[in-house]
């Protein structure tokens, strides 16, 4: 495959096909500078005196690390003053951010979550950037509801993974592609075109450490992959858990598998554990554009129409079959 940029990627997805603006595809680049930016902030670790504790908690009450406060403010920083933003929301933050006076603004909104599994970064496992655009509709503020839109809705949607290398996973509702951060040209470039998932696999990804709290139907699912070739599978499975989304995501898209964040009794309250906007949404249409299935158990993910934007659901993502096994059994 010969050397594509992003850029030139972009450009070529508005010039033939028609399936981006030129507004949009600008704001995908800057989106990109900002996780080349990140990433960098990542390698340097110890050395610049990023890592551990930020001292302070995040809307959803969690301790953020130092990276964590970078990443978002490098997103912020990065994303305002371009003019194709409406506003911004991010996963550490309790409110939208709108775009500031001084600079013009446009009719896209970008959701992120800037440092996905940041409970690794300590120990140096990978991590990653996961970010959506949604249209702001006409003639409304910017604010929260703005962007209360089902997932169907998304313009595109990515993530970045540092690991390794650094790559970049992007979808425009046309299928999936893969860039890799060429560190020496200081591009991404295009590396995969057209990523597919596998319709069945012999991996599944969840925090087995919550088994008792699981609902019936995935205690049952779980039950029958653990017992392999003596079981009603009559096949061995293999577990993985990287306890950052992101990476287990990429796995799946990379050879198959499905991820599992079920409801259980110990989130139940909290309707589940991951963010409809932020993570399950530009997680779902990857997924759905790479042929796999992303569910809350039960019905869609990308046709629940959110009702906050901290919203939390149940999620499970990945090979096709594995994932309408899993929804058969909570309607059975």
């Amino acid at each position: 495959m010969k050397n594509i940029t992003l850029s030139r990627f972009l450009i070529e997805e508005q010039r033939e096909k028609n399936v981006i603006a030129a507004d949009l595809r600008l704001l995908i680049e800057v989106v990109a500078r900002a996780c080349k930016a990140i990433s960098i902030a990542i390698g340097k670790g110890g050395l610049a005196d990023v890592l551990g504790a930020a001292g302070s908690d995040n809307v959803q009450g969690e301790a953020q690390k130092k990276l964590d406060v970078i990443s978002n403010e490098i997103f912020l920083e990065a994303n305002e003053w371009g003019g194709h933003l409406a506003a911004m929301a991010s996963e550490e933050m309790e409110l939208p951010h709108p775009i500031p006076n001084r600079y013009p603004k446009g009719e896209y909104l970008l959701l992120f979550d800037p440092l996905d599994g940041s409970s690794n970064i300590d120990v140096n496992v990978s991590i990653g950037t996961i970010f959506s655009v949604l249209r702001c509709p006409e003639g409304v503020e910017p604010d929260e509801q703005a962007f209360l839109q089902p997932g169907h809705q998304q313009l595109c949607a990515g993530y970045a993974v540092y690991g390794p290398t650094t790559l970049l996973v992007l979808t425009l509702g046309d299928g999936v592609n893969v860039f890799t951060l060429d560190r020496e040209m200081g591009s991404f470039v295009l590396t995969q075109r057209n990523v597919r998932i596998p319709e069945t696999t012999k991996e599944f990804a969840i925090n087995a450490s919550n088994q008792r709290f699981w609902e019936a139907p995935v205690q049952r699912y779980i039950g029958e992959l653990l017992q392999g070739k003596d079981g009603p599978r009559g096949q061995d499975f293999n577990m993985r858990w990287v306890a950052s989304m992101v990476a287990d995501v990429h796995r799946i898209l990379s050879r198959g598998g499905i991820f599992l964040y079920p409801l259980d009794s110990k989130i139940k309250s909290k309707g589940g554990k991951l963010r409809l906007m932020y993570e399950a949404n530009p997680m779902a249409f990857i997924v759905e554009q790479a042929g796999g299935m992303a569910t809350d158990g039960r019905n869609r993910i990308l046709d629940i129409h959110p009702t906050g934007l901290h919203q939390r659901v149940p999620v499970v993502l990945g090979s096709t079959e594995e994932v309408k096994r899993v929804a058969t059994y909570h309607v059975g």
